[in-house]
């Protein structure tokens, strides 16, 4: 696995109380807190019943439970519902943002009751945070109220919706005019809040991917229990695919160019780099004509 050391931090941690228009005495950033993986949790072999699993048809997981499920969570671009992109957990579960927090600085205002029905998504120090098709540098932490962190996207704080119990359930879409579904880009899903790219999208583009996953199945393998996973890392140069020809999702933490044949010949397509509105991966492969394709890669 990939981790980094410190995750980007997203906000300051502030000390006022919930609702409060001016911020409390100066504090610490939040910082290296957490480990980012790029890829999922199946593939990274997370253990069975942990994290996002352990809550896998939502509600608010309690004693024990509520303990493991703070060790990963999974922020995973896919489809749910009529939004796509929109992020899911790693049960498949739509992740949402609240119109009330604020990005700039990172600030969740949803407790009490709230956050029963929106439960926020927490990992605890040094937790795993898992991605897929997001941007690392999109992803960051920030201290609640009540001294968990809530894993953010854009600066913006994430949760679930409690009446969510399914893959693909978006009932939480719209609700109250303030909760949406959250983009990899931290907009809002299905709302066009315009596309330009926020200062420092670019940054690390252009630096050799480190870690390619191929997945059998679209959506990085969020619903695909039986789908196979091929993981390229600790190599550079071209890399032939263990099972040519069967991948129809990618993962990847850089810039990486797959090919149709082995040893890196045939038809060629360049990631990472060049594909801004995909860095982090593709969910799904037919969008650029590579569906069960790739003979090999070259990072």
């Amino acid at each position: 696995m990939l981790s980094f050391a410190a995750v980007a931090v997203t906000g300051a941690l502030l000390l006022s109380a919930c609702g409060s228009a001016t911020p409390g005495p100066a504090a610490a950033p939040v910082a290296a807190l957490a480990d980012l993986v790029t890829g999922t949790a199946k593939s990274s072999q997370a253990l069975r019943g942990t994290g996002d699993w352990a809550a896998p048809k939502g509600g608010t997981p309690t004693g024990e439970a509520a303990t493991v499920a703070q060790k990963w969570v999974q922020l995973t671009a896919a489809r749910a519902g009529d939004l796509n992109p929109v992020l899911v957990n790693g049960a498949g579960l739509t992740l949402y943002r609240f119109d009330q927090d604020t990005a700039k600085p990172s600030k969740s205002t949803c407790n009490g009751d709230c956050a029963a029905k929106w439960p926020p998504v927490t990992v605890k120090p040094n937790g795993k945070i898992f991605v897929a098709g997001v941007p690392k540098s999109k992803v960051g932490v920030v201290k609640r109220d009540d001294g968990r962190l809530q894993v953010t996207v854009a600066g913006w704080p994430v949760y679930r919706f409690a009446k969510d119990t399914a893959p693909g359930d978006t009932k939480g879409q719209g609700v109250g005019g303030t909760w949406f579904g959250i983009r990899p880009d931290g907009k809002k899903a299905g709302v066009d809040e315009g596309s330009e790219p926020a200062p420092g999208d670019g940054a690390g583009r252009n630096v050799p991917a480190k870690r390619v996953v191929l997945f059998g199945a679209r959506s990085f393998n969020v619903f695909d229990e039986t789908a196979n996973s091929q993981k390229i890392e600790g190599k550079t140069g071209c890399v032939d695919a263990t099972e040519p020809g069967t991948a129809s999702s990618i993962v990847f933490d850089g810039l990486v160019k797959i090919w149709s044949g082995p040893g890196c010949t045939g038809k060629s397509k360049e990631l990472g780099a060049v594909d801004a509105e995909n860095v982090g991966g593709i969910a799904d492969l037919r969008e650029i004509g590579f569906d069960n394709r790739i003979g090999s890669v070259k990072l």
